[in-house]
Order: structure tokens, then C-alpha cells, then sequence
């Protein structure tokens, strides 16, 4: 169950491909006034992967334009299939999505502003540096992809910021230095990061060793990245003969849910917690891919973010004890 989701019909106006592997859809809501959203936002998409109904999140590329909202999505084979659906529509599909909301709370008092991205990470970052330069911050841009030509939006981001975005080529021996980019910042600086979960795992340990504090690092997800491959593996309900199979193309929240064992859920994202059920036991490994739960949280194993965490093997659960998960 959700608490608010507000769907809309929406046309699928035109493509672009932006790079190898990364494909720019602008989306043109029936009922559309564009009206500005907040920097980070993200809008679910309605997917049908092998014949069912899926949602998955994409982050909204830029501000807001009377055209529509924008989006990039990276064909990512060992994906769950949301990228494989979006890459089959051709212009004139029609789509379900909901309004734009972000989780992602820019202080916008401050005197310095970073931001970093790795690869398709970009896309809520575009935002965010249109508009801190439009309002005439102190912000620089670090762009952290293997090759120049892997990078989306190159050519706009330089013309906003300039000499302020520093492209990190792993091709060109320009790996990102994390610990030298955040001993370099002055104390009260706000970062705002997008990548994947090793990176962000990185991020938050040299953030924090650079002597800043944790809240000032701030950061958007995607939760299909983790430390383990994206496979199938199976879940235990305690307490019952119950075990079900989760696929690689669904999450242990839409299978739980969609068998009858109601779990609730909010954000979708690994961000808000709600979706989270006790672990059991665990035969096998979990991958933790929320960013919710802390580090020792995810070391003791004792809950899992259903919405985005998955496993290797087999996770008994109980999905009534969750007082304290929030």
C-alpha cells in the first residue's frame, strides 16, 4: 500500500540518444502547466516487464520546461528490465506516470555548493547545477565517467558552468580523488551526489573523514545498483509454509504485495525506510542497496528495504515486526 500516488496519462513526445547506452525521453503529461518541482525530483513510470505491471523511477533531467519532463535511462543489461521496456517505445507511446517529488532537500543559504556524479547519476544533477548557476552560487561539478564518450549532457553542463565542471575520465587517467576533492572543501559546504552504491558508500565514508559533517552531504539514488549481481533468490515467510521466488526482474516488494503479503511502502527507493521487514535468517548474502539503514544496520542483517534490496539464496523474513523500522 501507498499513502498518495497521483497517476496521469502522458504521451512519449520524442527521443534522443545521448551517449551509447543512454537514451533521453521527453514525456508530455495530458494535463500539463509546467509548473517548477523541486530540485532531485523523480517521477514513476508504469512498466510492464514479462507481461506484468512494474514502476519503476527515473530522475527529471534539468528544471522545469513548458515542453515536458525530461529523463535518462541507461540500457542496462543486468537490469530488472525497466531499461529494456523504456528503449522498445517509439515516439506517440502512451504512458502512465506520476507528479514529480524528490526527497532531496537543498539548503539554498549556503556560501559553496559541490556537486559530484558517476555515469547516469548525472541526471538529477543537471537540475541542481542549472540552478545554482542561475542563482549565482559558488558551485563546481564533478563528473566522473569512464570516457568522455559516456557522458550525457556534456555540452549543456559546460555551458552553464564553464571551467566549474571538471570531467573525471577513467580513460584519461582522471579518476575521481575523493578524499583530495572534500579535504579541499571550506566547512560548510554542501555536496549533493548522485552514482552508484559503491560510490556513494565511498562518498559518505571520505565525507566523513574529511572532518564535514554527514547532513551536509546530500545525494540521490538508484536503487538497482549493489555489490551483488542482480539474480533471483528466495524468501521465507517465518512462521509458515509460505516461500516465494523472486525474480531478477521484480523486487521482493512487488512479489510480497502482489501475493497477498501486504507490505507497505512509500518512496520505492531505498530512501524512506517504510518498506523495510525483519530478517530472520539468511542463508546466503543480503545486498543491501537502501540508503536508509547505516552501515552497522546493514552489517547486523536484522532488516531488509524490500523495495530495492535483494539477496543471494534465501532470506526467511517476518513482515509484522516493523515498529521500529521508521
Amino acid at each position: 500500500m501507498r499513502f498518495i500516488e497521483t497517476w496521469t496519462p502522458a504521451t512519449l513526445v520524442s527521443t534522443r540518444d545521448l551517449a551509447p547506452g543512454i537514451r533521453e525521453f521527453l514525456i508530455l503529461p495530458d494535463q500539463f502547466d509546467g509548473a517548477a518541482y523541486p530540485v532531485g525530483s523523480h517521477i514513476n513510470v508504469s512498466v510492464t516487464i514479462d507481461g506484468q505491471p512494474e514502476t519503476r523511477s527515473y530522475s527529471l533531467v534539468g528544471e522545469a520546461s513548458s515542453r515536458g519532463f525530461r529523463i535518462a535511462v541507461r540500457r542496462a543489461e543486468d537490469s530488472r528490465g525497466g531499461s529494456r521496456y523504456m528503449w522498445q517505445l517509439a515516439p506517440g507511446a502512451r504512458l502512465d506516470i506520476t507528479q514529480p517529488a524528490s526527497l532531496l532537500a537543498v539548503d539554498w543559504a549556503r556560501e559553496n555548493y559541490c556537486l559530484i556524479a558517476g555515469g547516469i547519476g548525472i541526471t538529477p544533477i543537471v537540475g541542481a547545477a542549472q540552478a545554482l548557476a542561475r542563482r549565482g552560487a559558488k558551485v563546481s561539478l564533478h563528473y566522473a565517467v569512464r570516457s568522455r564518450g559516456d557522458a550525457a549532457y556534456l555540452d549543456d553542463l559546460a555551458a552553464v558552468l564553464g571551467d566549474r565542471l571538471v570531467v573525471h575520465a577513467g580513460d584519461e587517467g582522471k579518476r575521481l580523488d575523493l578524499a583530495a576533492l572534500f579535504a579541499s572543501l571550506p566547512q560548510g559546504a554542501l555536496a549533493l551526489f548522485c552514482g552508484p552504491m559503491r560510490m556513494l558508500d565511498a562518498a559518505r565514508h571520505t565525507w566523513i573523514a574529511a572532518g564535514h559533517p554527514l547532513p551536509d552531504l546530500r545525494y540521490e539514488t538508484f536503487g538497482s545498483s549493489g555489490t551483488l549481481p542482480t539474480e533471483t533468490f528466495r524468501v521465507r515467510l517465518k512462521g509458515s509454509d509460505v516461500e516465494l521466488e523472486i525474480p531478477r526482474e521484480r523486487s521482493m516488494l512487488d512479489v510480497l504485495n502482489a501475493s497477498g503479503h501486504e507490505v507497505m511502502y512509500d518512496c520505492k527507493r531505498g530512501e524512506c525506510g517504510l518498506c523495510a521487514v525483519d530478517v530472520v535468517e539468511v542463508d546466503g548474502e543480503i545486498d543491501h542497496r537502501d540508503v536508509f539503514f547505516s552501515d552497522h544496520q546493514k552489517e547486523s542483517n536484522q532488516k531488509i528495504c524490500a523495495c530495492v534490496s535483494r539477496a543471494r539464496g534465501t532470506i526467511t523474513v517476518d513482515t509484522l515486526l516493523r515498529a521500529d523500522a521508521i
